[in-house]
């Protein structure tokens, strides 16, 4: 009965398809008639192991933040994993341990010039006679400035009570550090005003300088090719698919925090020093450091990751010309330490590249989406007396993952020897003025930026909006500006990250004496915390009356977020 079925439904389906005579050309008759005409595609073999997997899960990632439009968008999507922060390398400015500069090269991959001094490219910018004039012309101004700052002004007013008390316990070198801070500030101001009346009727790019006075500057990115701490290879243990990857490198983020006096921007970026093509030369050694950084006294710190350069995004003068820089903390280093020529250099690696990289992120770069042109600053160090000068090349901006020893790119640093302004001052006249650093000062203003002709400086930037503030969706736009705000601002959040205590650990976690208590906190249910997102939180609630349907109860309940 069964082979009679069998043999029907088979003699069915040849009738019905047999009698189709017209068919189409295949390929695969082709290849059988002349093999030697088409030649065979075959599908890309893919590998599915477990760091191919992830690396093409980071890679999408990456992708998404280089596809937003807007600057503040991309910095949404960079800390869009993590509710509370980062967990970061908190790097200041003003604290500097001792010999760590290979540390601030290999996270900032730098290479800093053996040879003292500036690039050849200041020495075409002016005329030995013009230059010569215009230090005649100055001179006697900056003598003036020294003398007023240090001898005629009066600071009784800036000598609060709560920030110089009159303790026995507070020792006299702080007092003096203080003071001779404020005094440098203020000795900075007027020269660079004397600076720009002297030089702006020859250098009309001044004229369109503007000049910020104690910006805020902060910078983040990521950070590869660390050793993987001990709590990472207990885990990496404890998963049986994992255990070949024990000590694979991990990635660590840095947000440093920057202090200068003054920042000088302008619309048009600087001249490169040299191509971004001979920046990949194998002579530009960068040294490694792979140590956890906390062997250096640094600290990590729950942080969102900011990129300010000292404004915010959409100021037409957007490249940076020049930043001062203070210097006097270096007096509350131990004598022992003897590292001022180092720490100095520190100082300068991590401000010049913080400023360049966020400058870049504004252009739409990031620490993920390299750039695609190089970008020049140029540093000056000093405490009023002692000079340092410095200019830096960006040329990369990639040091996560396998670029942190992959990267052919390397950024250059050149660097001068502190110099000193003056030797003394006695019955307010100045002694021993020194004119190669006037020289050298004016050589930094007169560096002209120019226009990059011919190259897409924003090309990760939407056509119609390159920030928040070019978004036509009023609602859009007034809460991603309200948010972005809240989010740089780093305030704590409402209710902070649930705490693993002490006696939890020992009685709960590891010896388990306790199995009666009650469950109360997220770790007890196998929740993470910290890894909770950034848009994972109620949206604020809208009453009745102000929806846009007042007689639905249960529409328009909770306001809209935007996030990309």
């Amino acid at each position: 009965m069964f082979a009679h079925i069998r043999q029907k439904l088979l003699f069915n389906t040849v009738v019905k398809y047999g009698k189709q005579r017209k068919y189409s050309i295949s390929a695969a008759s082709k290849i059988k008639n002349d093999p030697k005409d088409v030649e065979p595609i075959y599908p890309s073999i893919k590998d599915l192991s477990f760091k191919a997997k992830f690396k093409k899960y980071r890679q999408a990632w990456y992708d998404e933040i280089k596809n937003l439009e807007t600057v503040e968008e991309k910095q949404f999507k960079i800390n869009m994993p993590r509710y509370y922060g980062w967990k970061s390398l908190i790097l200041n400015e003003h604290f500097i341990p001792y010999d760590a500069l290979s540390h601030a090269q290999y996270f900032t991959r730098t290479h800093i010039v053996k040879e003292s001094g500036l690039p050849a490219y200041y020495s075409t910018l002016i005329s030995i006679e013009q230059l010569d004039r215009i230090v005649q012309s100055i001179k006697s101004d900056i003598e003036d400035n020294i003398v007023f700052e240090h001898c005629t002004r009066r600071r009784e007013h800036e000598m609060k009570a709560d920030k110089f008390p009159l303790d026995e316990n507070i020792k006299a070198i702080d007092r003096k550090v203080n003071m001779e801070e404020i005094i440098s500030k203020a000795l900075i101001h007027r020269i660079n005003r004397t600076m720009l009346i002297h030089l702006s009727s020859e250098n009309p790019h001044l004229l369109h300088t503007e000049v910020d006075f104690e910006p805020r500057l902060e910078a983040s990115w990521f950070m590869g090719g660390l050793n993987p701490p001990n709590f990472v290879k207990k885990f990496r243990n404890s998963v049986k698919f994992m255990k070949e990857f024990v000590d694979d490198p991990v990635n660590l983020p840095v947000q440093y925090i920057g202090q200068p006096i003054m920042h000088l921007r302008h619309k048009h970026p600087l001249r490169e020093i040299i191509p971004l093509s001979d920046c990949e030369n194998p002579a530009f050694e960068v040294p490694t450091f792979k140590l956890n950084p906390k062997v250096l006294s640094y600290t990590l710190e729950k942080k969102h990751l900011t990129n300010i350069p000292g404004f915010w995004p959409g100021d037409e003068n957007e490249f940076g010309l020049l930043s001062y820089h203070n210097c006097t903390y270096l007096q509350t280093r131990p004598e022992k330490y003897n590292d001022t020529s180092t720490a100095l250099m520190v100082q300068a690696v991590l401000a010049s590249y913080s400023w360049l990289l966020s400058q870049a992120c504004y252009q739409g770069f990031s620490t993920f989406n390299d750039i695609t042109y190089p970008l020049t600053t140029q540093t000056i160090i000093t405490n009023g007396q002692w000079w340092s000068f410095f200019v830096y090349q960006l040329n990369t901006t990639l040091v996560h993952s396998e670029y942190a020893d992959e990267n052919p790119k390397r950024n250059i640093c050149w660097i001068t020897e502190p110099i000193k302004l003056f030797d003394k001052i006695e019955n307010e006249k100045v002694y021993g003025l020194n004119e190669e650093v006037l020289k050298t000062l004016i050589k930094f203003y007169i560096n002209i930026p120019e226009e990059r002709v011919g190259i897409d400086l924003k090309p990760y930037l939407g056509k119609s909006a390159k920030v928040i503030a070019d978004i036509e969706h009023d609602e859009r736009r007034n809460w991603m500006e309200k948010q972005y705000k809240h989010l740089v601002t780093n305030r704590p959040r409402h209710r902070r990250i649930p705490e693993i205590y002490d006696w939890q650990k020992i009685y709960i976690i590891k010896h388990k004496t306790r199995p009666m208590d009650k469950k109360r906190e997220p770790w007890e249910f196998g929740i993470k915390m910290y890894k909770r997102k950034l848009d994972d939180h109620q949206p604020p609630y809208i009453p009745r009356r102000l929806r846009q349907n007042p007689k639905k109860r249960h529409i328009g309940r909770w306001s809209k977020t935007y996030y990309p």
